[in-house]
């Protein structure tokens, strides 16, 4: 019986595992030359890991089970809260900021789509132990720079939830009030956000949402200027100070960005600065956003210290759709090692292919026949499987102590030594 794999999941050929191999070798490139380093959490944990961030509202998106030994795990659907109860129980001594990143697989029960899968992966940083605007810009232009080096037009939105929840504590709105405005915002539904209010407060939420809504795409400082003449904004306003201190070391760093408080983050623990990143060349149509991050304190809801953090999450099965990469670039160059086996001297020429082999193995791929095929079957696979050169082996060398090196691309061929054979293959690759 043949079996299909599971919905909502892929099998990567070489081909495509060559590809995204090289997109993840230059983000973990840039993020270690940046100063972050690399940690992984478990595939699965404890479902409360999750509901506790989350709400149980999102057991229904998860792949959650009971063990065994009757406890709730599910298999992590993201990998923030994984990494602050990894902080919380390994690194809270480590010196701050604790600067990390990440690379894995995650898992949502929900309905596939274009590059949006039952499993995927996530590449991320976070700054645990500032959210100040200095760890904030730093994480944000390096996301930049990771987009740039794989040729990704990006467009970066950035806004900050402080501003709007200073508001809504002089409206005297409660904090469930605030995360329920927060949520409706993060959802675009403005009419929703006005209803949730008490009714003497609608006037003062609408005019609030409007004044705000003449921030979102602006760049320009004045803006600031007029909603604190118009109140939208508090002159002595903490989240704007960072915010405009931000945008300022933003350009310090030469990162374009367009200023947009409509990114509300439904969720109470996102504290301040917010941002969203979008592939701004039509590539993925109107599913397009590729990065999200924001500061936020999660800390003490694991149990831990209130410590801020900043941080982001690519998809990257979103960022594989758009990256490119030459063929060429794509291609397995290597070499074969070839034995031309004779009844006389099978037994030696399999010796000598293995050792050369072995030595070529250090530094370059390299494979040698399994299947006890002829010279002609040997040299047409590794013609099919894109090797570079073909290393021949028989009674003949053996006797004079060499190798025939056969180029594939041109057909050229020379008897060399092994010593300058490894020594001509090791500047060649």
């Amino acid at each position: 019986m043949r079996i299909e794999r599971a919905r909502g999941t892929r099998d990567f050929l070489p081909k495509e595992m060559r590809k995204r191999r090289i997109m993840e070798e230059r983000m973990r490139d840039i993020a270690e030359r940046w100063g972050y380093e690399e940690i992984r959490t478990p595939t699965f944990e404890r479902a409360e890991l999750f509901t506790q961030k989350s709400g149980q509202a999102i057991l229904k998106e998860m792949y959650e089970f009971r063990d065994k030994g009757d406890r709730h795990l599910a298999l992590r659907p993201e990998l923030t809260a994984p990494v602050i109860r990894m902080y919380i129980n390994e690194l809270k001594m480590t010196p701050k900021p604790t600067k990390v990143y990440y690379f894995g697989n995650c898992f949502r029960y929900e309905e596939p789509q274009k590059a949006r899968y039952r499993e995927f992966w996530q590449f991320g940083t976070e700054i645990i132990g500032s959210d100040r605007p200095e760890a904030q810009a730093e994480l944000i232009a390096l996301a930049f720079h990771i987009l740039k080096s794989l040729g990704v037009k990006a467009e970066l939105h950035v806004g900050h939830v402080g501003l709007i929840r200073e508001r809504l504590r002089v409206l005297h709105a409660d904090e469930e009030q605030i995360n329920t405005v927060m949520r409706l915002m993060d959802k675009g539904e403005r009419e929703a956000v006005i209803e949730s209010m008490d009714e003497r407060k609608r006037d003062e939420i609408g005019y609030l949402l409007d004044g705000l809504s003449d921030l979102i795409d602006s760049k320009d400082k004045d803006a600031f200027k007029e909603a604190r003449d118009r109140n939208i904004i508090a002159s002595d306003s903490n989240a704007l100070q960072e915010l405009e201190l931000l945008l300022e070391l933003l350009e310090y760093y030469g990162v374009d960005y367009t200023l947009n408080l409509g990114i509300a983050r439904g969720l109470d623990y996102y504290t301040g600065m917010v941002f969203e990143i979008y592939e701004a060349g039509g590539k993925l149509g109107a599913q397009n956003q590729i990065c999200g991050g924001g500061s936020y304190r999660l800390a003490k809801l694991f149990g831990g210290d209130d410590i801020p953090s900043t941080g982001f999450a690519f998809g990257v099965d979103r960022l594989e759709e758009i990256f490119s990469v030459d063929d060429k670039d794509l291609e397995r160059r290597g070499v074969v090692v070839v034995p031309i086996r004779d009844k006389d001297a099978d037994r030696e020429v399999m010796k000598a292919a293995i050792e050369i082999a072995s030595r070529l193995r250090e530094f370059v791929p390299t494979h040698i026949d399994l299947m006890n095929r002829s010279l002609s079957a040997q040299l047409k696979y590794a013609n099919a499987h894109h090797d570079s050169f073909a290393v021949l082996v028989g009674k003949n060398e053996l006797k004079e102590a060499k190798v025939t090196l056969r180029n594939l691309n041109t057909g050229e061929q020379e008897k060399i030594s092994v010593d300058d054979l490894c020594d001509e293959i090791k500047g060649l690759f």
